[in-house]
C-alpha cells in the first residue's frame, strides 16, 4: 500500500518520475496502436492542451460562476447539431464519454416509457454487434437486454428485432457504425419500427458521428443515420474520438430538446436546497469543454475533411496490401475506418501473427468472431499504412516459420 509522502517532492522530480514510468508505454505518436488514441498532429495537440489549461480548474457544474463555460458548451452542442441533422427543436448534453451518453439515453427511454406508457418491466432490443456499454447501462437501470443476431453484412436484422419487441420495450438501438465490424445498421428502418411501436430510438454514433458526414462528402456511400431520420430520438457522438478532442468529451443529442428532461435528476431532499443535473457527473471538468470547443474551431470543416481523407486513404492502402498477402483476407463489408482481417489458410495461426506484430511494437486488437485482427484507424495511421502492411507480411512469415508466441482471441478488448 502506498502512503502519502511525509514531505512533498519537487516538481522536477515528480515530472522526471512520470516520464520514466511512461517510457514503457506504447508509442501512440508513431501510430503503433490499433485502439485507444486519436491524433492528427502536434499543432492540434497544442491547441487542445492550451485550451484545457485555460480552464484546468473550473468546475462546469458551476455555470453561474463561469458563464463562459456555458457559452462554450452551447456552441459545441450547436456545432454538433448542425453537423448531425438537428432541427430547430433539437438539443444536447455534454458528457464525459460514450458510456455516459448511452447511459443517459437509456435512462431517458426508461423514464419516458414509465411515465407515459406505464412500463414496469422495461427491455431494450438491439443487434448483437451493439456496444456492451448498453448492457452495462441496462444492469444499472434495471433493463432487460434482448440481443438479436445481425443479418447479412453484419447489419441489424430489423424483422428479427421486431419479433423481440413487446409492450414493455422502451428502446431500439442501432449503430453508426458498430465497433466489431465498422458497418452501419439500417437506421431508417429501425427508426420507422421504433416510431410505429412508440419506442425510443437511439443511434450509437460514438465512432461515426464526427467522421461519417465527412467521409460521405468525400464520395463514399454512407447511409442516413442522423437526427433528421424520422423516428430517431437520440444520438451519441464522441468528440474525443473523431471529433479529435482530448478525453473525455462526448455528446448525447436529441431530436427534441424536451426529451432531455427524461434524464434529468432533480431533488430538494436535503437542507442545502435544490440540486439539478442532466449528467451522471456532478463536478464536470471545464477543461474538457474548452478543449473540445478549441479542437472544433481549430479544425473547421476543412480540417475534418482532411482527417476523413487520411483515414480512408490509410484504409485503402492497408486493406489492399493485407489482401495481397497469401493466406489473409479482409472481412467485408466495412463502412468507415474500422475493419477486420483474418487468416483464410487453416495452417496459419492468426494468434501467432498477432504475437509477431506485438513483438515489433504494434498493439494488436484481437477479434473473437471471426478469429482475426481488428483495426480502428485515425489520421496518423496514414503515415504508417505501408509500414504496417510490411510488418504484417513479416508477422505472417514468422508465424509460418513456427514462432512460439501467441495472442488469443479472448484477450480483454476495448
Amino acid at each position: 500500500m502506498t502512503a502519502i509522502p511525509a514531505t512533498g517532492r519537487a516538481r522536477a522530480d515528480i515530472m522526471a518520475e512520470l516520464a520514466a514510468r511512461k517510457s514503457g508505454d506504447r508509442d501512440w505518436r508513431r501510430g503503433r496502436l490499433a485502439v485507444y488514441f486519436y491524433w492528427l498532429d502536434e499543432e492540434l495537440e497544442r491547441v487542445q492542451q492550451e485550451a484545457y489549461l485555460a480552464y484546468w480548474t473550473e468546475n462546469n457544474l458551476g455555470q453561474r460562476a463561469y458563464p463562459s463555460l456555458k457559452s462554450l458548451e452551447e456552441e459545441v452542442i450547436g456545432m454538433a447539431l448542425s453537423l448531425l441533422g438537428g432541427g430547430p427543436s433539437a438539443g444536447g448534453t455534454f458528457t464525459s464519454g460514450g458510456s455516459e451518453s448511452i447511459f443517459l439515453a437509456m435512462m431517458a427511454a426508461r423514464n419516458k416509457a414509465r411515465a407515459q406508457r406505464g412500463v414496469t418491466r422495461p427491455n431494450i432490443v438491439l443487434p448483437d454487434t451493439a456496444h456492451l456499454t448498453f448492457d452495462r447501462a441496462a444492469e444499472a437501470l434495471g433493463l432487460e437486454v434482448r440481443r438479436v443476431p445481425v443479418g447479412p453484412g453484419f447489419r441489424a436484422d430489423v424483422p428479427a428485432m421486431a419479433e423481440r419487441m413487446d409492450a414493455e420495450t422502451v428502446a431500439l438501438i442501432g449503430s453508426a457504425p458498430n465497433y466489431p465490424f465498422g458497418t452501419f445498421d439500417p437506421i431508417p428502418d429501425l427508426a420507422a419500427l421504433a416510431r410505429s411501436r412508440g419506442a425510443w430510438m437511439h443511434v450509437d454514433a460514438c465512432v461515426g458521428g464526427f467522421l461519417a458526414p465527412y467521409v460521405r462528402r468525400l464520395g463514399h456511400p454512407i447511409p442516413p443515420f442522423e437526427l433528421d431520420v424520422p423516428g430517431v430520438t437520440s444520438l451519441s457522438a464522441d468528440i474525443h474520438k473523431h471529433g479529435m478532442a482530448p478525453k473525455g468529451a462526448s455528446l448525447l443529442l436529441v431530436a427534441d430538446a424536451a426529451d432531455r428532461e427524461w434524464h434529468k435528476f432533480e431533488s430538494r431532499a436535503w437542507q442545502r436546497g435544490p440540486y439539478v443535473a442532466y449528467t451522471t457527473q456532478g463536478t464536470r471538468p471545464g477543461g474538457a469543454v474548452a478543449a473540445a470547443w478549441a479542437a472544433m474551431m481549430h479544425l473547421g470543416e476543412e480540417g475534418y475533411l482532411r482527417c476523413a481523407r487520411l483515414i480512408m486513404e490509410a484504409k485503402a492502402i492497408m486493406t489492399a496490401g493485407i489482401a495481397a498477402i497469401p493466406g489473409l483476407a479482409i472481412l467485408e463489408p466495412s463502412d468507415l475506418g474500422i475493419f477486420v482481417w483474418r487468416a483464410t489458410d487453416p495452417a496459419l495461426d492468426i494468434g501467432k501473427v498477432a504475437a509477431a506484430l506485438d513483438a515489433e511494437g504494434w498493439l494488436v486488437g484481437r477479434q473473437q468472431e471471426p478469429d482475426g485482427i481488428h483495426l480502428h484507424l485515425n489520421p496518423i495511421h496514414r503515415e504508417v499504412a505501408g509500414e504496417y502492411v510490411e510488418a504484417v507480411a513479416r508477422a505472417v512469415a514468422a508465424a509460418r516459420g513456427g514462432a512460439a508466441g501467441r495472442i488469443g482471441a479472448n484477450e480483454r478488448t476495448y
